[in-house]
């Protein structure tokens, strides 16, 4: 019956539609009358943009709206138009766009409460990037409670030109229909640790941890599920669900466990997903929460933080969260709870601000434009142990599925990873590698991964100094041979013989853009992305050939753990997100195990952790490094930003997640535009890191600063590489908070070892009575001392 009701529903709004049954609020939607009915454009930068009538390109009728954007921020225009509205209607907004350009556009509404507050300024957003031919572009939303008024909205970000026309927001038949009216307002299943009840009036969870007496509650942050029938058996309750923007049915499946404090909930359907589907809704914070982000090695934030701007992390790659979960702790007794994304290939998490408190959601995007397969998340609550224990159950579920492989299991099919652990991670581009290598060695320096490359020669005199020699490869980016005679220089990496038929197509027909260099002109001229089902075999292509002259033991293969798994439409390697990931990893495994290489790669991902031995990037935050510290590597920054010393080397930010759950297994740097020495007044805190964390250095010099800063080089690689060595094989078992600032900080080591430091400027004492002098640190338990 529910299927029924839906499918009359849904005809219905579409009959409305295809029959103008339903004026359009919107008037001179079509731009006919000229800009009449349209309010003056706006840009927050002033004189970036304008909008115009165009009579040449146009999708209906005599004209459309040209509007040119020249600036890198954002932008809105509105119709002069202020709906009244109820808690539960039902609209559509609607427009015809074509895309020029890098930025994008975002159709949307504003929402208002009856004293005029704004409380929405993009609710309902649906986006378009990039698209040369004319596309619909539309969105249904309910109105939610409290919201008295709407304002459509069309927003966009960075520079563009865009073409609008027919733009139409209608009044769409009510929902009540589609609710039996036996349904009951909520369902509830109960084991020995937790209460879970589902309101069935908004789809909302509200949990009661029986332990601690903590409840945690569930706000929609907008009105796109509708709840049309409701079940529960034993340990199950099973949702019918409408998800308003794309008409998709929905199925979802709450799973308790008897005997743990855990439960999933899976997602099921089976049609078109134009939007990411923006389900299940995020738990309310309190006070004195922190949630808990696996960004990169790893970062939490107060949730009362009004300094944190809201930002989207897809779990599908290097620059989202590096591992697939998240989480939420108390700074009192550790209570809370994480949520395992246990089918993260399309997956996404948002933070947003609920009751003015910071939140996490998920979101889940299309596969190739279709729902795809059953999205699944697991719900783990903690009564103690904060952030660590959030850490080890995801330890816990990764050697579940197959991802914990330690280095010691490393070591056994490679020797040479004993040479990594401990290694100071060396870029220099300097001639005399071997002196320089030598003088460093007798500075004290001795553990070194060179990861400059050199000839043969220079790799076998630095092979014999036990240097760990690599070189840099990436099997990305790939340019048009049109292009070299414009360019100031060619990359010798570049896969060129893949252009054209090798590179990813996007949905639209056109090549996905990766890194740019500029031509002799000053122009941009940019590569195409090669696709990951083809990496391997130029991999392999290239890779036995120069071994066979140049004796690398290692290799760091660069973007492919840090950009995104992607989608390919080419008809000859046609490619979906977890297709892109498991061809990925069968080129790391490529470099890896058949070619018998120590591997690392970027940024960093944990799909890849039984491939790698290291990550290049890992410890670095990706959002909050220096400027440009991608193309800028060598320059020493004097001045340091305040979001690189606020969160990049932040302790009252970072936490060691990553090492929480994988430093026995692979090991963390920082990225080589973020190195130990780029910021000289921050080179001290940054050693604390590598400290506290177990992990080795990274430098990047030429000879001059060498010579002029050999006892500073010295004395970092003598705080922190020894103990990176010390615990490189072993669990990191324990982080603790020891001080309400954060600023003394102690980690524990599965073989033994302890790590203590103080970031802070006033001395800390021990229990032991020793008294810790600020940006000092005590290690006791390390093996032979």
């Amino acid at each position: 019956m529910r299927a029924i009701l839906a499918t009359i529903f849904l005809t219905l709004i579409h009959f409305c539609v295809g029959a103008n049954l339903t004026p359009n609020l919107v008037t001179n939607g079509g731009f006919e009358s000229g800009l009449n009915g349209w309010r003056p454009f706006w840009s927050r930068q002033a004189g970036a943009g304008s909008v115009a009538l165009d009579r040449q390109t146009v999708h209906s009728g005599a004209a459309s709206a040209r509007l040119d954007h020249r600036g890198a921020e954002d932008w809105s225009l509105e119709p002069d138009l202020r709906v009244p509205v109820q808690a539960g209607d039902l609209y559509e907004l609607a427009a015809w766009i074509k895309l020029q350009g890098a930025g994008s556009i975002t159709l949307c509404v504003s929402t208002w409460d009856a004293p005029g507050k704004n409380v929405s300024w993009s609710y309902g957003d649906r986006s378009l990037e990039t698209s040369s031919n004319w596309t619909y572009l539309a969105t249904r939303l309910v109105i939610p409670p409290g919201v008295t008024h709407l304002q459509p909205r069309l927003i966009g970000h960075g520079p563009a030109t865009i073409w609008i026309d027919d733009c139409s927001l209608v009044s769409k038949p009510g929902l009540s229909q589609l609710r039996r009216e036996d349904m009951p307002p909520r369902l509830a299943l109960t084991n020995a640790m937790l209460q879970v009840e589902v309101q069935t009036a908004d789809a909302t969870l509200s949990v009661r941890d029986r332990r601690t007496g903590r409840q945690w509650t569930q706000k929609p942050l907008q009105t796109e599920i509708v709840v049309t029938g409701a079940q529960a058996s034993e340990n199950q309750i099973k949702l019918d669900l409408i998800h308003i923007p794309s008409g998709l049915n929905l199925t979802a499946t709450l799973q308790l466990d008897p005997n743990r404090p855990e439960f999933t909930l899976k997602v099921s359907a089976d049609g078109e997903l134009p939007a990411p589907l923006r389900f299940p809704h995020p738990f309310t914070s309190e006070p004195g929460d922190r949630l808990v982000v696996p960004m990169n090695e790893g970062i939490s934030y107060s949730v009362e933080d009004k300094s944190i701007e809201p930002f989207r992390l897809v779990a599908y790659g290097g620059h989202g969260i590096c591992m697939a979960f998240w989480g939420v702790t108390d700074d009192r007794q550790g209570q809370g709870h994480s949520v395992i994304i246990e089918t993260p290939d399309d997956a996404a998490i948002r933070m947003q601000r609920v009751n003015d408190r910071l939140v996490i959601a998920p979101e889940w995007d299309s596969q190739k434009g279709r729902f795809g397969y059953a999205r699944q998340l697991r719900y783990v609550f903690f009564d103690r142990g904060g952030h660590v224990a959030i850490a080890k159950r995801y330890r816990e579920h990764a050697r579940q599925i197959g991802l914990l492989k330690t280095l010691a299991d490393k070591r056994r099919e490679n020797p040479d990873v004993d040479l990594l652990v401990g290694a100071v991670n060396v870029w220099n581009w300097d001639r005399d590698a071997v002196g320089l290598v030598r003088e460093m060695q007798a500075a004290g320096i001795g553990r070194i991964l060179w990861s400059r490359g050199g000839s043969p020669d220079v790799l076998r005199a630095l092979n014999e100094m036990k240097v760990l020699t690599s070189r840099y490869d990436i099997y990305q980016d790939t340019m048009d041979p049109a292009n070299f005679p414009q360019l100031n220089g060619t990359h010798g990496d570049w896969t060129t013989a893949a252009w054209p038929n090798d590179i990813i197509i996007r949905a639209k027909g056109d090549w996905l853009r990766g890194w740019g260099v500029k031509g002799k002109q000053g122009e941009w001229f940019y590569c195409g992305v090669l696709c990951d089902r083809r990496a391997p075999d130029y991999a392999r292509q290239r890779i036995p050939a120069e071994l066979a002259t140049h004796p690398y033991r290692c290799r760091f293969i660069d973007t492919t753990t840090a950009a995104p798994w992607n989608e390919c439409y080419h008809t000859n390697h046609p490619m979906t997100r977890t297709e892109s990931r498991e061809w990925k990893m069968k080129l790391l495994d490529c470099v890896s195990r058949e070619m018998k290489l120590v591997t690392g790669c970027e940024t960093g991902h944990d799909a890849a952790v039984p491939f790698l031995h290291y990550f290049e990037g890992m410890l670095s935050l990706g959002p909050y490094r220096v400027p440009d510290s991608g193309r800028d590597l060598q320059r020493i920054w004097t001045e340091v930003p305040e979001r690189v010393a606020k969160f990049q080397l932040g302790q009252t930010y970072r936490l060691p997640l990553w090492e929480l759950v994988y430093h026995d297994c692979v090991i963390a740097q920082w990225y080589w535009g973020d190195y130990n020495n780029k910021l000289p007044s921050l080179w001290d805190k940054r050693d604390l890191f590598n400290l506290l964390y177990g992990t080795p250095p990274m430098f990047m010099f030429n000879r001059q600063l060498w010579q002029t800063q050999k006892d500073r080089f010295v004395q970092s690689y003598r705080n922190t590489a020894p103990y990176a060595r010390a615990t490189g094989y072993a669990e990191m078992t324990d982080h603790r908070i020891l001080t309400p600032d954060r600023n003394v900080q102690q980690t524990v080591f599965a073989n033994g070892v302890t790590i203590t430091v103080n970031f802070g400027e006033t001395p800390y004492r021990l229990p032991s009575g020793d008294l810790l002098k600020p940006l000092g640190f005590q290690v006791v338990g390390m093996p032979g001392f």
